[in-house]
């Protein structure tokens, strides 16, 4: 099958989050499928150097933006025997960063019909564009409106994935007619507008012939006011389209068998290599040195989101425990210096890192018992994943990916691969934790959840399969 990624980020080239390791991952096990799979991004500035030395220039063209008719490069690039275009034009692109600029809805109406037009320049049409986000989200639209009238376009079956609901690409009616050339009829038939605006993402839900999100859960919550963000309604009109299918992890880059960022590499049958690392990061981070003190781990955005706030409220009665906590990550102040007051108060069983640091949440992931993610909503969540592949127990809020990938530990069958509590409140999240804490007592049926974290699949190969049952249905 043909299949071509439209995205606005893609790992290694440039990221800013999960879009962007979902866009680097799932085309590479797309392909081992035996599939014929490409990327388009846009020409950024700011993409790594040594891609940009490499990029081979293949073609220019010019695109209409409503009245304007802009230049339009095409490059190309190999990264693991998948083709990756990338649309050049400097008025857009060439500036530091990829979103919140005044122009975004112009910049990605450009992106948008470059990549339609693209396809007419080259001797390969897709059997599927896959559209992610808003910031590609009016290809669909453009595609339904316009393009399937000519041949090449006719069979093309469009998918667009929302990685985050939240973002919804919202600009003045006013674009239709000076970004896209079209008269105010989308906007009066609503299926382009929203809230008296026109929602790009809004556009793609009503004319892709698949919606798919994150996580199983994820694409039931956004059915409900509560998740919904306002587009409930259009999810449920649509949900005979809607589907969710949960990110993986690249088990290459997670892998605690030959992870370069950690001491001691180790597998279930070596565990014992966990608790050298912990002793190692214990030393580091001036926490008590005890292998038998569970640890904590937390890597992740300060937000609310996140469940920051419940962590806080919990952290004083927890840190009375025989328990160590460790933060990395950055966010709202806020939170950042409610995580750092701790520290005067619990001096030898809580550190805070406040930054990014890759090579410290490898470390992180390595040495923690148990890791926590009391999230408000997570579409996937790519935390928990990680954790389960390093022996590190996830506890979660039952919301999203963290409940379609977290199955509760059972003591009476002693099944399960980690711990979860139902909802938004600080008191399930204490009571759970305080749970976890007396279980890891039990070394024999800590080993036995261990073991089945270490054994769930969350690999990219596991969903390119199910990707695959999807494009061929449609």
């Amino acid at each position: 099958m043909k299949i071509l990624f439209v995205a606005s980020e893609a790992h290694p080239f440039i990221k800013t989050g999960g879009l962007g390791d979902v866009i680097g991952a799932l085309p590479l096990s797309l392909k081992n499928l035996s599939n014929d799979v490409r990327v388009i991004i846009p020409n950024y500035k700011d993409i790594k150097e040594e891609i940009k030395s490499n990029l081979k220039y293949i073609d220019n063209f010019r695109v209409n933006v409503g009245w304007r008719n802009q230049y339009c490069g095409i490059f190309e690039y190999d990264y693991e025997g998948v083709k990756f275009y990338l649309i050049d034009n400097e008025y857009y692109f060439k500036r530091g960063g990829l979103y919140g600029y005044y122009d975004d809805g112009e910049k990605f109406a450009f992106f948008s019909r470059a990549v339609l037009e693209f396809l007419k320049h080259i001797q390969w049409t897709p059997d599927i564009l896959h559209c992610n986000d808003w910031q590609t989200a009016m290809v669909p639209v453009l595609h339904k409106l316009e393009y399937i009238k000519e041949e090449k376009f006719r069979n093309i079956k469009t998918v667009l994935s929302i990685h985050n609901l939240f973002f919804k690409g919202m600009f003045s009616p006013q674009v239709l007619p000076e970004l896209f050339g079209y008269d105010y009829e989308p906007f009066y038939n609503r299926s382009l507008e929203h809230n008296g605006a026109i929602s790009f993402l809004k556009g793609g839900i009503n004319y892709c012939d698949k919606v798919l999100t994150v996580s199983k859960t994820y694409a039931e919550e956004i059915k409900t006011p509560e998740y919904g963000e306002g587009l409930d309604g259009l999810l449920k009109h649509r949900e005979y389209l809607l589907e969710g299918i949960v990110n993986g992890i690249d088990y290459k880059e997670y892998d605690p068998e030959t992870d370069k960022y950690i001491n001691f590499n180790y597998s279930f049958e070596t565990i014992v290599n966990k608790e050298l690392n912990k002793e190692l990061l214990q030393k580091e981070l001036n926490l008590t040195v005890n292998k038998d003190i569970p640890m904590i781990g937390l890597v992740s955005r300060l937000t609310h989101q996140k469940g920051c706030d419940l962590i806080i409220k919990v952290l004083d009665e927890l840190l009375k425990e025989e328990v160590q906590v460790v933060i990395l990550g950055t966010g709202d102040y806020i939170y950042e210096e409610s995580f750092k007051s701790f520290k005067n108060k619990f001096k030898d069983k809580i550190s805070v890192n406040i930054q990014f640091s890759n090579d410290l949440a490898h470390k992180i992931y390595a040495a923690s018992d148990m890791f926590l993610m009391p999230s408000l909503f997570e579409p996937c969540g790519l935390g928990q994943l990680i954790a389960l592949r390093y022996g590190s127990i996830p506890i979660v809020r039952e919301t999203g990916g963290l409940k379609d990938t977290i199955t509760p530990y059972n003591e009476y069958d002693e099944s399960g691969n980690g711990f979860s509590f139902r909802n938004y409140s600080s008191e399930e999240l204490l009571m759970i934790s305080r749970y976890a804490i007396n279980i890891f007592k039990d070394k024999n049926r800590w080993n036995k959840i261990i073991k089945s974290a270490m054994s769930s699949d969350n690999s990219w190969e596991k969903s390119a399969k199910e990707y695959m049952r999807v494009y061929n249905e449609i």
